[in-house]
C-alpha cells in the first residue's frame, strides 16, 4: 500500500509540475515573488526577507551554471567551420529554450527556490520537534513490544501515507503561483515529523 501511494503520489506530482509551467506565463510567477517577498519581509523582517530572496537567487545561479544546456557565450570563438557550427548551435538552443514555456520553468524553479530558502531559514529552530516526535514514537514502540501490546500496521500505512501525501503536497505548493501564509512552509516539517513520529509508534517490534 505504501509503496503503491508513493508511485501514483510521485506520477501525479511529476505531472501537475510539468503542467502548471504551461498554465501560466512567467510574469505570473514573478509576481507572486514580489507577493511573496513582501509578506516575508513583513512578517519576519525585512532583514529575514532579504538573505531568503538572496539564498534564492544564489541557488538559482548554481542551477544555472550546473545546467547542461549551452548558453550563447559558450559558441567557439574560432572563425572557420568551428564559429559557423557554433553559431548554429546557439541558434538551436535559443529556438529550442527561449520560448515561454522553459521562461516560465525558470521563473517556476526561482519561486520555488524562494520558498525552500524560507523553509531552510528557520529548519534548524524547527528540527527539534520532529526529532522529538521521533523519539516519544520510538520509546512508546518499545513500551508496546515490551507489554505485548497490538501493533496496527493499517495505521502504520496511514500514517506513514498520510506523510508521503503532505510531503508531495508540499513540493506542489512550492511550484504553485498561489499565496502562502509565511508560516505555512516553515509548518511543514513539524507535521511531517509528527505523523512519521506516530506511525513509528505502530511499527511492528519484535519483543
Amino acid at each position: 500500500m505504501i509503496r503503491a501511494m508513493a508511485v501514483v503520489s510521485l506520477l501525479a506530482l511529476l505531472v501537475l509540475v510539468l503542467y502548471v509551467p504551461s498554465a501560466h506565463p512567467p510574469e505570473r510567477f514573478l509576481e507572486q515573488l514580489r507577493t511573496e517577498y513582501t509578506n516575508a519581509a513583513v512578517f519576519w523582517g525585512k532583514d529575514a526577507g532579504t538573505r531568503m530572496l538572496s539564498r534564492a537567487m544564489s541557488m538559482q545561479e548554481s542551477a544555472r551554471q550546473a545546467s547542461p544546456v549551452p548558453s550563447s557565450k559558450d559558441a567557439a570563438p574560432a572563425g572557420g567551420v568551428n564559429a559557423a557550427v557554433g553559431r548554429e548551435m546557439a541558434s538551436v538552443n535559443q529556438r529550442l529554450f527561449n520560448n515561454p514555456y522553459f521562461r516560465s520553468i525558470d521563473a517556476l524553479l526561482l519561486l520555488a527556490s524562494f520558498r525552500l530558502a524560507m523553509l531552510l531559514e528557520w529548519l534548524p529552530w524547527l528540527l527539534a520537534f520532529p526529532i522529538a516526535a521521533m523519539v516519544d514514537g520510538y520509546l512508546v514502540r518499545i513500551v508496546k513490544a515490551k507489554e505485548f501490546l497490538h501493533h496496527s500496521p493499517e495505521m502504520f500505512a496511514l500514517y506513514v501515507s498520510l506523510a508521503i501525501l503532505t510531503s508531495c503536497a508540499t513540493v506542489l505548493a512550492f511550484v504553485l503561483p498561489i499565496t502562502l501564509h509565511p508560516l505555512a512552509i516553515p509548518c511543514v516539517p513539524v507535521v511531517i515529523g509528527t505523523l512519521m513520529g506516530t506511525a513509528v509508534r505502530d511499527f511492528h517490534r519484535r519483543s
